[in-house]
């Protein structure tokens, strides 16, 4: 008896050895794996070893039909050895096995040949795995070949890739898209740790989520469909991905928070159908927003790949806890380690949360607003937060209520924001009912047209006319308020205008008939179908601290500083690099326009790309009048211009009037000859009797004199400096003034230290009770100022 394993088919392939120098009973040798009869469903052969159909060069001139034979149709060890060979060529190279089909498919950016894209998935990837276990000297996984030319393929994630979240969205193919068949994908997880789960094919495509353990994951997925079913054979297509999964440690987490009031009942709105299936208590209501988080970070994960930033994205807080994940989990009470979901009691009561002057969407409400200071308040009592180390909480009001007899949603704001203590989002139960619960129920979810029975559940602004759409709003707008607790403001597109209405677009592959636009849905939706994040927002996530992965290099504490120079420029440094310059022409309110400085030194557009360097983001960058203003449409050129820039360390530094600072009114001639600029204004004047002041410090043009010391008057805010100078030299900059004699910082000029000052600047100022950020180190802070966005 002779047992030919698959290993030892693909060493026979790989040497390349002749079938003539091969024992003479193998090329009679029948290997079966199937009754004859379960042959009947092929009509064609498929070519043996000594086969002339294949050429010198490769390429395989019988008809596409005879490639596209599933593997159960072999009736020689060799023949289904030979397509398991095409088959490794093809699932290693992550393209359909189907030749000449390349070039039409072309399902989007996984497959383009953008080079800046390409090097930057390369670096990435690269980096990732520096950052593991592994080293770069270790052998790639080696990916098992598919079983069958009608084996799924997955396009959005590179086998042996690194991951940082717990669940990854993947989307592929199964057989041929141009003859599109619809099915089943089984997805079975490493090790059979978490259930199986299945996903619906449609037209050959396919998206799911899959759940992974901590370390190397090798997922086998299996596709099935009516139409390739054959009598006593197996129906299942199969291949295998390997995915590895790091956990981040060292990023601070979200916090997911419930909010109850002190008399609460702990439910929320359901319809009965609801509530005598599943129930509507704070036990299912956890469960349906851990869901609903994991989606939250699953969608940022593959949108931060796909703008290629890798596989980056932010964490949250888990614990030891009975998971929920998996309905199968639910019922055995398997133990898991998954997000936490923190339970705070409110000094509220339900009446109180309920007062229709909270309600956020009532016309009449006059304290609209609150319900964020309430919840405000318990976070920060909860959490123990302290200011400079930031807690970032997304919360959800339990209290939630339709009221039919008004018209509105008692309980329940949209809001998010923060200062330096608490960054905060905001957002109501109402909808979460249609949430799902279990990773199987996703699809389902997001796929069931239920009308909104307003007689129970709200139909949140006339968008949530079915339970699907209402899973939409609630989700997609709760995510809306995530993104600005991580400072993502309004744009023109993406989650942070309102593009959230087809979130379900990112994990269904076919989407049912819309209320809201009164349209059948989208028979097959492809990646650029999806809702997505603004570009300017993953630029956020890119330097944001809770999108940190083991590799980024140390963040510094430095400021931006800008200037007006010669040749109507300005000149803008930060020694932790520039990252991006966003303009704002007078009347925009939202960016649309703007300048991005990427890590591979390249210079980047919304109209065109440019070289910059090797050295990766610039730590100067000097902008003339023309660079501006060929960066804006001509209707904006002669209008007022904001700038916000954005370091490499998370910083925003904003210039309120850019042209000032290389106006007339700006220079200045320095008593040597030499031009001189205004500098911008240090602080806000908000205080009541501020006047403006400039000075011109003399080791501008003249020999510098040695600076002993600075001191700094100050009470709550910043009074004034004076600089006291060998030889008994002082400049007063603003006024004496808060603490007596105010504190001194001496410099020790015989080691060297000194401060570091502009030639050719000519200092501005105007003392207020509001300072500057790049003053924080020489003055008491006051009491930050948290900024809210609907």
């Amino acid at each position: 008896m002779f047992t030919f394993t698959f290993s030892r088919c693909q060493a026979l392939l790989r040497n390349r050895r002749s079938t003539e120098a091969m024992p003479s009973f193998i090329d009679t040798l029948s290997l079966r794996r199937k009754s004859k009869a379960s042959f009947k469903v092929a009509e064609i052969d498929v070519p043996s070893p000594d086969s002339t159909s294949l050429s010198n060069d490769g390429s395989n001139d019988k008809p596409s039909t005879q490639r596209n034979k599933s593997s159960s149709t072999l009736s020689s060890f060799f023949g289904r050895a030979h397509l398991l060979h095409i088959l490794l060529d093809a699932s290693l190279d992550h393209k359909p096995p189907f030749h000449g089909h390349e070039q039409r498919l072309r399902p989007w950016p996984y497959t383009t040949t953008n080079p800046e894209t390409d090097r930057d998935s390369r670096r990435v990837t690269a980096s990732d795995i520096s950052a593991s276990p592994a080293t770069e000297t270790e052998p790639a996984t080696r990916q098992t070949p598919a079983t069958s030319p009608w084996a799924p393929r997955v396009l959005s994630v590179s086998d042996g890739s690194w991951v940082h979240q717990k669940v990854l969205l993947i989307f592929g193919q199964c057989a041929d898209p141009q003859q599109p068949l619809d099915g089943t994908l089984t997805v079975h997880h490493h090790q059979n740790n978490f259930p199986a789960q299945q996903w619906p094919v449609n037209d050959s495509h396919f998206k799911a989520l899959v759940c992974l353990q901590p370390g190397p994951n090798r997922l086998r997925l299996e596709f099935t469909s009516p139409r390739l079913q054959a009598p006593g054979s197996n129906n299942a297509h199969t291949s295998w991905i390997h995915i590895n999964y790091l956990p981040l440690n060292d990023s601070p987490p979200i916090q997911l928070c419930i909010l109850l009031a002190k008399d609460s009942d702990e439910t929320y709105d359901a319809v009965p159908e609801r509530v005598a299936k599943e129930g509507n208590d704070l036990a299912m209501a956890i469960k349906k927003f851990r869901l609903c988080a994991y989606l939250w970070q699953a969608f940022t994960a593959e949108q931060m790949h796909r703008q290629g930033f890798g596989r980056r994205c932010y964490r949250y807080e888990e614990e030891w806890q009975l998971g929920t994940l998996a309905y199968k989990d639910s019922e055995a009470g398997t133990m898991r380690n998954e997000a936490k979901i923190h339970v705070i009691r409110l000094d509220k009561t339900v009446a109180e949360i309920r007062d229709l002057d909270l309600a956020q969407q009532y016309e009449g409400a006059k304290r609209n607003g609150e319900l964020y200071s309430i919840a405000y308040d318990a976070v920060l009592n909860y959490f123990r937060a302290q200011s400079g180390r930031p807690q970032y909480v997304s919360c959800m009001f339990m209290d939630t209520k339709w009221d039919k007899d008004v018209g509105t949603v008692r309980g329940h704001a949209a809001l998010g924001g923060g200062d330096d203590t608490i960054k905060l989002a905001i957002f109501g139960s109402h909808c979460l009912q249609s949430y799902p619960a279990h990773l199987d129920e996703v699809v389902p979810a997001f796929s069931d047209c239920t009308r909104t029975d307003t007689n129970h559940v709200a139909n949140d602004c006339g968008e949530a006319g079915s339970s699907w759409e209402a899973a939409n709003i609630g989700i997609g707008a709760h995510l809306h308020e995530t993104g600005h607790l991580l400072g993502c403001p309004h744009q023109e597109s993406g989650v942070m205008l309102r593009d959230y209405t087809t979130f379900n677009r990112t994990f269904v592959t076919r989407e049912p008939y819309s209320t809201r636009t009164r349209q059948p849905g989208q028979r097959l939706i492809l990646p650029q179908d999806e809702c997505e994040w603004h570009r300017l927002d993953t630029l956020r996530f890119r330097y944001h601290p809770c999108f940190r992965i083991p590799n980024d290099p140390a963040t510094t504490d430095t400021t931006t500083q800008v200037w007006g120079v010669e040749n109507n420029s300005i000149l803008v440094t930060n020694q932790a690099g520039i990252a991006w310059i966003e303009f704002f022409p007078e009347g925009d309110d939202e960016c649309h326009h703007w300048i991005e400085y990427s890590e591979h030194g390249t210079t980047r557009s919304r109209d065109r790309d440019s070289d910059y360097g090797p050295n990766g983001p610039p730590k100067q960058v000097t902008l003339s009048d023309q660079t501006i203003k060929d960066r804006l449409p001509a209707e904006k050129r002669g209008r007022k211009l904001r700038i916000d820039i954005f370091s490499c360390n998370g910083e925003r530094h904003e210039v309120k009037d850019v042209y000032s600072l290389y106006s007339k009114e700006a220079r200045y001639k320095l008593p040597d000859g030499r031009p001189g600029f205004k500098s911008s204004k240090l602080g806000s004047s908000a205080m009541e009797g501020s006047q403006p002041q400039e000075m011109i410090f003399s080791t501008a043009w003249k020999q510098k004199e040695p600076l002993l010391s600075v001191r700094i008057y100050h009470g709550a805010a910043l009074d004034g400096m004076e600089f006291f100078y060998e030889g008994g030299k002082r400049l007063l900059f603003g006024k004496r003034g808060g603490k007596e004699g105010g504190d001194d910082f001496a410099l020790n000029i015989w080691k060297g230290e000194t401060i570091i000052d502009s030639p050719s600047a000519l200092a501005t100022t105007s003392m207020a009770s509001r300072f500057s950020p790049a003053m924080a180190a020489v003055a008491t802070s006051t009491a930050a100022k948290a900024v809210l966005c609907e």
